[in-house]
Formats: structure tokens, C-alpha cells, sequence
């Protein structure tokens, strides 16, 4: 057996199993621990205890016995491995997806339905308020249905989720990729958090990757770790073309990703079975309703003038990174609200609005320029100095670099995404501080699409096209295609239609 082989299996079984596996301790393994905190999906797991999203109390609710298999409340089922074998062969009867049975997928149901039970029991209540935008989205990309349980393995449904690597969201998208399928970032708006807009980056993403694979399998692979690194396995494999027969030259975190996915459709379709019962959400899709913000609102005057707590907002809301929802004519702005609060909130409008206005922060939006800025960090430069000179935040300049350490060697080169003025702030309104310990308001800069080149070409759509396959090829983003064609949220690339794409 080679040397990676044994020590991944080591490091496997510690994960899943434990510090005892087999009747041997490795509690004297040092790295185990360690290893154990990196792991995302369990990382993302641990994120809901910060969760102020379920009834309190729910977990100290007596339910009833269970009254298909008539557990008690406090049994924990264990089953053979020919019960795992044929439950997964049957969802793998009707799905896309390869759900083999194997030691590694059992693992992880076994960290799932044994010691992380509350954990699931919490996402099943997330699922409710979830999964219907996820499925309508899904087949309206005409893409497995099976896909919605992957925001699970990327963020356990956590809207707020933040890896270390900086990706961010319900489906943990990285900055340049957020950016590449039309997800704009900036101080008071992060789209990535949109569980509406990051759904249907995702499923552009998705048709992507399966044009490129041709295998959903490999596309889970390479959604977590990047076609790239997907492209060099299967080089390193010899040609093999499935995952299983390149996941040994995959990295350790995608080795146990696809596990991971095939245990969660397991156990979200035999939650029953072993005795998961759901929590109490605060919210589910049925409870909320989206109205279209006409004037800049904080979350705080919203709270205080609908009777609803600031958290509810942001989660309900939680692209607007600071509690403010910014408005901009070319791009509108919208608030999602418990429906039992819509009703008081149209019929106040303008009084919500009026009121606001005392205290809001006011911000002219610039139809300003993004441009994209190399900068060459020069001897005695800092990052505040940097940030200052070109008008954006640290936190911005070290997630669009990929950076976590404050210090800087000269000669670096550092990826900028600057206006091409300063941001004004309308003088004629008062500017009192959102938010904010101090006594300085940050005035929002909203930017809104690049300008084209006036040289407009056709491009004919193609049997498995998607815009972002289309945008790469033709040296644009997938925004500007979007704005040259006047496509919103509902469009459709039908093979042999023509759209307008921009030459350079």
C-alpha cells in the first residue's frame, strides 16, 4: 500500500470515526484535532449554533413517539450495511447522481445521524424555508433536483457562511467566481449572501462544469475544488474520466466532499428512519414576501417602525453586509419581510419613508466607472494607506487577493477594484452615523455595470452554451451580456438564437 494511501485512510477514519476506531486510540495522533477543525463541512455545521433562526425552546420540546417506526424520543437507530445498501440504491434508482455505498459515505452518515443529529435536525428546519427556491431553479435550468442538498455540504444553509478561504454564502462562493457569473460585492451589498442571486450563479455554474465533464459526479468535484484542479487528477490518473477513479489525485478536502454529498441525500430522505425530527424554523418559504425598496432604509429605523428584531431583518436580508439597503435607479433594491408585516409596511410607505429621512444615511449613487487596478506595493506602504488611496477596506483589498496577513513586501502586486472618483455625499441631506461606533458615516458606492465598446458583434447560442462559457470566450462578463440583452432574472439561451456580445 503506498505511503498517501495509508496515511489519507489514518486521517479519514480519525475524522469520521473519532479518536477510537476499530478497538485502536489515536488520541496520541497529534494533527488529528487539528485536521478535524479544517474540515468545511463539519465547519459549516458548528456555524448554526450562531443561528438565531428556530423557535428557543425547540429542543427541549417532547416530541411523540415516533409514529412510523415507533421510536422512542431519545433512541438513536443503528442499521447494518445492507440497510445503507439498498436505501442508497434505491435514490440512486432515480437520480443522476452515482450514490454508491462504500465505507467513506457511510462515515459520514454516521457522523450525521450519530453525533451531529441536532445539527441536521436544525438544517431540516432551514430546508423548509430553502428548498423551494432551490428546486424551482434548479428545473428551471432543467438541472438535478439532487443539487439543492449541496448548499448543505458547502454551508449547512447558513446564508451568512464564511469559510477561511473567504468564500461566502449558501453556495461558498470565492470572490473572483461571485464576480465571473454576474455576483456584485461591495461595502454594503454582498450578492453572494442573496439566496436568490447565488442560486442562479450556481446553476449557471453547474451547466458550466457539466458541459465541460459530462458527469455530475465530476461536477461536484470540481465545483469544490475547480476544474483545474479537477483537469490535473485526471492527467495524474492516466485519462480516468469518473471521480472515483481520480479521487485518490484529488486534494484531501474534494476526496471526502462527494462522500459527504451522497450521506446527506441519504439522510435527508431517511430522517424518519432515524429518528431526526425537524426544528421549529421562525420562517419558511411561505412566510415571507419581497417588496421593491424606492427610498435608502437601515435595518434599525425598519426594526423600530415594523416591530421586527434587527437579526430577522438580516436574515431575511442577508446580502446587505451593514444593515442598510442601498437604492440605485438602474438596479432595484428589494426587502424581504414576514408576510404578517408586508401589509403595515406598504400601507405606511410614505410615512416609513418621510420618517427615515431625518436619520438616514443619504448617498448620491455614482454611475461611476469600476476599473481594475494593479497595485505594486511600494517600500513603507501599508494596507490602511492603500485602502485609503483608493477609497475601499482592507477586509475588501485582502478578500479580492486571497490574503489574511496584514504585511506587505514591497514589489507585491495587489488586484484593486477602484471608482474613478471619489464617492460623494448629498450635502443638502443630514448625515448621521448607521450603525457605527464612530462618529465618521461611510458613504455607499453601488456600482452598476462597466460600459461596453460602442463595436457590437452577434454570437449564435449553441447546444449546451451557458453565459459564462460564452462570456470566457469572448473576453467579456457574463454582467455585460446580461445588460446588452436586456436579460433579468427569467431567460432563456434556446440553441440558434442570436445575442448581442461586445467585442474589444
Amino acid at each position: 500500500m503506498k505511503k498517501r494511501t495509508f496515511v489519507f485512510i489514518i486521517f479519514f477514519f480519525t475524522l469520521i470515526f473519532g479518536e477510537n476506531w476499530g478497538g485502536v486510540s489515536f488520541s496520541q495522533v497529534s494533527y488529528a484535532p487539528d485536521l478535524m477543525q479544517d474540515d468545511p463541512i463539519i465547519a459549516a455545521l458548528d456555524s448554526l449554533y450562531k443561528l438565531d433562526l428556530f423557535e428557543r425552546g425547540y429542543a427541549k420540546i417532547s416530541y411523540p413517539k415516533n409514529p412510523k417506526y415507533n421510536f422512542s424520543a431519545d433512541s438513536i437507530p443503528h442499521y447494518d450495511d445492507m440497510i445503507y445498501e439498498a436505501r442508497l440504491a434505491k435514490l440512486d434508482a432515480a437520480s443522476p447522481f452515482d450514490l454508491q455505498y462504500n465505507t467513506f459515505v457511510q462515515g459520514y452518515i454516521n457522523m450525521y445521524t450519530l453525533r451531529r443529529r441536532e445539527q441536521v435536525s436544525r438544517m431540516m428546519a432551514l430546508s423548509q424555508f430553502y428548498f423551494p427556491m432551490f428546486e424551482e431553479l434548479l428545473d428551471k435550468y432543467n438541472l438535478p433536483l439532487e443539487l439543492k442538498y449541496l448548499a448543505i455540504c458547502e454551508s449547512a444553509l447558513n446564508p451568512l457562511a464564511r469559510s477561511r478561504s473567504a468564500a461566502t454564502g449558501l453556495w461558498q462562493f470565492m470572490y473572483p467566481t461571485g464576480k465571473m457569473f454576474g455576483l456584485k460585492v461591495s461595502s454594503y451589498v454582498d450578492e453572494r449572501c442573496d439566496p436568490y442571486k447565488s442560486t442562479i450563479a450556481a446553476c449557471e455554474y453547474f451547466q458550466y462544469l457539466y458541459g465541460l465533464f459530462g458527469d455530475w459526479q465530476m461536477v461536484l468535484a470540481a465545483y469544490n475544488s475547480g476544474p483545474g484542479t479537477v483537469n490535473k487528477a485526471i492527467r495524474r490518473s492516466g485519462g480516468k474520466k469518473t471521480y472515483w477513479q481520480i479521487r485518490p489525485y484529488l486534494p484531501l478536502e474534494t476526496q471526502g466532499y462527494v462522500p459527504a454529498f451522497i450521506a446527506v441525500n441519504y439522510v435527508m430522505n431517511y430522517t424518519s428512519e432515524h429518528n431526526i425530527q425537524s426544528a421549529i424554523p421562525k420562517k419558511t418559504f411561505l412566510d415571507v414576501d419581497t417588496v421593491t425598496v424606492k427610498k435608502q432604509l437601515s435595518f434599525d429605523r425598519i426594526s423600530s417602525m415594523l416591530d421586527i428584531s434587527e437579526d430577522e431583518l438580516m436574515y431575511l436580508n442577508p446580502s446587505y453586509r451593514k444593515g442598510v439597503i442601498p437604492v440605485a435607479a438602474e438596479a432595484p433594491s428589494y426587502l424581504t419581510l414576514p408576510s404578517d408585516k408586508m401589509g403595515a409596511f406598504i400601507n405606511n410607505e410614505a410615512i416609513i419613508y418621510n420618517y427615515l429621512k431625518q436619520d438616514t444615511l443619504s448617498v448620491d449613487i455614482l454611475a461611476a466607472q469600476e476599473k481594475t487596478i494593479i497595485h505594486i506595493v511600494k517600500k513603507g506602504e501599508h494596507l490602511t494607506t492603500i485602502a485609503a488611496k483608493y477609497y475601499c477596506s482592507v477586509s475588501d483589498i485582502k478578500k479580492w487577493n486571497g490574503i489574511t496577513s496584514n504585511a506587505l513586501k514591497p514589489g507585491k502586486k495587489l488586484t484593486i477594484y477602484a471608482y474613478d472618483k471619489k464617492p460623494e455625499v448629498n450635502k443638502a441631506d443630514p448625515i448621521p452615523v448607521v450603525n457605527s461606533k464612530n462618529s465618521k458615516a461611510t458613504a455607499a458606492v453601488i456600482k452598476e455595470n462597466k460600459p461596453v465598446s460602442d463595436t457590437i458583434k452577434f454570437y449564435t447560442i449553441k447546444k449546451g452554451d451557458s453565459l459564462y462559457k460564452i462570456a470566457q470566450n469572448n473576453n467579456i462578463t457574463v454582467d455585460e451580456i446580461k445588460r446588452l440583452n436586456n436579460f433579468g432574472v427569467n431567460y432563456n439561451l434556446l440553441p440558434g438564437k442570436r445575442i448581442k456580445i461586445a467585442s474589444l
